[in-house]
C-alpha cells in the first residue's frame, strides 16, 4: 500500500492547481477522467461554478477552526476525485478550507482514472465512489483513516431516495445539492475532525 500511496503522491497536485484545471476544462468544454460524455462535461462546468461559490463563502465552525488551529499532528490529506463529480464539488472546498486552517496539514489531489491502483485500495461497497479523502501520517506516509464519498446525512438521503423512488435520477441529484447547501459543510467538517481525533 505504501508504494501505491507514494506513487500517487508523486503525481498529485494542490487544491489551487486542481481549481485552475477544473476552471480551464469548464471554459474549454472538457472534463477529467476516461469518459468525456456531454453530461460529464456539463457537470464539470456546473461544479466549477459551485466550487467558486464555496471557495468564497464557506466558513468553518468555530469549534472546527479552533481544533485545527491547535492541531499538532502532521497529516497529508490525499483526495481522489474527478472534475465531474457533484459530491466532490461540495466536499473538496470544505477539505481545502480545513487544511488551510492548520499549518500541520498538507492537502494533495489525484484524479481517480489516472490512479486505478490507489482507487482500488479505497473502494466503497466494491465501487469506485468519489471523492475519497485518505488521511495519512506525514512522517510515516501510512494511511490511518479515510472519508467519503459522502457524509452520513447525504448518504442516508440518497439511500432513502432510492428506496422510495427505485432509482437515482436527476431530481435526486438536484435534491442532494440542496442538502449540501443547507448543511453548509458542517457534517463534513465534523466527520473529518472525528477521524483525525482518534
Amino acid at each position: 500500500m505504501t508504494s501505491i500511496l507514494n506513487n500517487s503522491l508523486s503525481k498529485s497536485i494542490t487544491y489551487s492547481e486542481y481549481r485552475e484545471l477544473v476552471s480551464k476544462f469548464a471554459l474549454e468544454g472538457k472534463t477529467t477522467g476516461d469518459n468525456s460524455s456531454a453530461s460529464l462535461i456539463h457537470y464539470t462546468h456546473l461544479n466549477d461554478a459551485r466550487m467558486r461559490r464555496l471557495d468564497k463563502t464557506l466558513e468553518l465552525t468555530p469549534s472546527v477552526q479552533n481544533f485545527l488551529e491547535n492541531n499538532n499532528r502532521e497529516f497529508i490529506w490525499l483526495v481522489i476525485t474527478e472534475s465531474w463529480c457533484g459530491d466532490a464539488a461540495q466536499i473538496l472546498p470544505v477539505i481545502a478550507k480545513m487544511s488551510e486552517a492548520s499549518n500541520k496539514i498538507q492537502m494533495r489531489i489525484v484524479l481517480r482514472d489516472e490512479n486505478p491502483e490507489l482507487m482500488n485500495l479505497f473502494l466503497t461497497n466494491d465501487t469506485k465512489s468519489i471523492p475519497k479523502l485518505i488521511v495519512m501520517d506525514q512522517k510515516t506516509e501510512n494511511s490511518i483513516a479515510d472519508f467519503g464519498p459522502r457524509p452520513k446525512g447525504a448518504a442516508d438521503f440518497m439511500l432513502n431516495y432510492k428506496l422510495e423512488f427505485g432509482q437515482i435520477d436527476d431530481n435526486a441529484k438536484l435534491e442532494l445539492q440542496k442538502w449540501y447547501t443547507q448543511n453548509k459543510g458542517v457534517e463534513i467538517q465534523d466527520a473529518i475532525i472525528e477521524l483525525i481525533s482518534r
